[in-house]
Formats: C-alpha cells, sequence, structure tokens
C-alpha cells in the first residue's frame, strides 16, 4: 500500500510540474526514479496485452503491462491536473519569478543527476551538446505561439504532440502546448471539465504517447548512454525558459480582460528585496533533487 501511495504522490507531482509552461513531468518522473518503468509500461500497451485482456486473461494482461504501477500514477496525474490547474496558473501569474526560481533549482539538480549516469566521451558529448542547442531554442521565451485554433481535429494532434514532450525531460508539454497556440484553452476546459475537448485532447494523447513509449523505449535498449546524454542536454537547454528573471516583450488579453505575457526575454536579476527569496528557491528545488537522490540510494542499498 506505501509502495502504491509513493506511486500516486509521484503521478502529482508529474501532473503539477506538467501544468506549468517550461518544466516536464518527464523530469520529474526521471527525478523520482519511475523514468524507465514508465517507458516500459507504456510500451507494453500493445496488440498482445490487449489481445489477453479482450480474451479474459485479465490477470496476466495486467501484470504484463504493469497495471497498478500506471492507475496509481495516472489517478496522482488527474489529481494535479483537476485540483491544481488553477492554483499553479494563478502561482504563474502572481508570482512568476518564485515559482520559476523553484523549478530552476529543480531542473539544474536534476540535469546534474542524470549526467552522473551517463560514461562521457565525445559520442555522448556530441548528443549532449546537439541537444541542448535543440531544447534552448525550442525553449526560447520569445517565441511566438501559433494563432489559437479551437477545432477538434487540432485539438486532438496537440494533445498527441504535447504528451510526446511530457514525457521528455526537459521539454515540457504545456509549453509545446503554448506554442501551438492551444495552452489556455485546454487550462480552460480542465478548470470548466468541457468533457468533448478533454476527451478528444486524450484521444490523441494516447496515440500519441503509445507511438512515442515504443521508441524511447528501443532507444535505451539499444543506444543507453547516448539517450541518456540526449535527454540530459534536453534538460539542460532547457534552463533557457525556466530562467526567473524575464523581461516582457509582447502582451495578450486574458478571458479576464487582463494584459498576460506572451513573448518575453531572459535578464539579469535586479538587485531588490525578491532576489534572496528566489535564490531561497532555487536552493530548495537543488535540496528537494539531492534529498530525493539520497532517500532512493539508501532505498536501492537496502534491497540489495
Amino acid at each position: 500500500m506505501k509502495q502504491f501511495l509513493m506511486v500516486y504522490l509521484k503521478g502529482v507531482a508529474m501532473g503539477a510540474s506538467d501544468v506549468v509552461p517550461g518544466v516536464s513531468g518527464g523530469t520529474i518522473a526521471f527525478i523520482t526514479g519511475i523514468y524507465e518503468r514508465l517507458i516500459n509500461a507504456i510500451k507494453s500497451i500493445n496488440g498482445s496485452n490487449l489481445k489477453l485482456f479482450f480474451t479474459g486473461h485479465i490477470k496476466e494482461c495486467w501484470k504484463n503491462i504493469d497495471g497498478t504501477f500506471l492507475v496509481c500514477l495516472i489517478a496522482g496525474i488527474a489529481t494535479s491536473f483537476l485540483s491544481l490547474a488553477k492554483l499553479i496558473t494563478w502561482l504563474i501569474a502572481t508570482y512568476p519569478t518564485f515559482v520559476w526560481a523553484f523549478f530552476f533549482g529543480l531542473i539544474i539538480a536534476s540535469t546534474l543527476f542524470i549526467g552522473k549516469k551517463v560514461r562521457w566521451d565525445w559520442k555522448t558529448v556530441t548528443a549532449f551538446v546537439l541537444f541542448a542547442v535543440l531544447s534552448f531554442f525550442i525553449t526560447s521565451p520569445g517565441n511566438a505561439p501559433l494563432n489559437q485554433n479551437n477545432a477538434l481535429w487540432y485539438i486532438f494532434i496537440c494533445g498527441a504532440v504535447a504528451i510526446c514532450a511530457m514525457i521528455l525531460p526537459g521539454i515540457s508539454g504545456s509549453f509545446i502546448l503554448l506554442l501551438l497556440g492551444t495552452y489556455f484553452y485546454m487550462m480552460d476546459a480542465i478548470s470548466s471539465l468541457h468533457i468533448t475537448v478533454i476527451l478528444v485532447f486524450l484521444a490523441g494523447a494516447v496515440i500519441g504517447i503509445l507511438s512515442f513509449a515504443n521508441l524511447l523505449s528501443w532507444l535505451f535498449k539499444h543506444f543507453e548512454m547516448l539517450t541518456l546524454a540526449a535527454l540530459t542536454g534536453f534538460m539542460f537547454g532547457s534552463l533557457n525558459k525556466v530562467w526567473p528573471w524575464k523581461e516582457t516583450l509582447t502582451t495578450y488579453m486574458d478571458k479576464h480582460g487582463v494584459a498576460a505575457p506572451l513573448t518575453q526575454r531572459n535578464i539579469l536579476p535586479a538587485m531588490d528585496s525578491s532576489l534572496p527569496v528566489a535564490l531561497l528557491l532555487i536552493a530548495v528545488g537543488i535540496i528537494l533533487v539531492i534529498g530525493l537522490e539520497k532517500v532512493a540510494d539508501r532505498k536501492n542499498r537496502a534491497e540489495a
């Protein structure tokens, strides 16, 4: 029971991070040590296991797909989306520097944590640099979003694309939705329980994640070090997006008629009263990851 509760709480953390445009649920999965288990569980939802389910071998199917793990994790993610969507978006709007500072600390420590697992040579260094540069440009806060399109077919495509980003450490699914012009529309749909829109988005997400999980699983199996180096590069490059201090270049009017940032650029921090708080939150994020790493190491040694 304790194990299932921990998986549920990790799902809550993943869901909360996925709501933020700039932080990836995949990053949280990596930090908490469930990333490869998650990818393998998703990959296992295939034709042979579905056949077992529909022919009455439900118990065997459930074991093959790590069903209890997936249900607990999805329940945690759903809890965050339904209960924290409004809170997280309010915090981003009200205290953006402090929220970004906390996640900046998380991602710095996570990048170092994953980087320690890589056997560095010229191939892995090259993969790291290439994907760091790619992530840097994708996550640039100055990227302008596409015009919003609320057609259901477009929502389906957005679900398929965003879910792939959500399980990539360093690339935020929410930020991809922001670039595609549907982030705020989907936040409103979740907050107001617009069932049709949510179901269409989820259908796209299911198709996208099943396809992408198979690719990631194959990459881990055949090119583990290169894949880890690339994912580390993705996370390092994404620091560009979560840099806490930004200057707003253009704005848009939200549904309440309030001007909100649309495109921004990173700037140096101002020497004011908010700086010590932001630096403290960066430190808190770093310490949290270090603490999780030590707890995980202790648990692994105990099991060994």
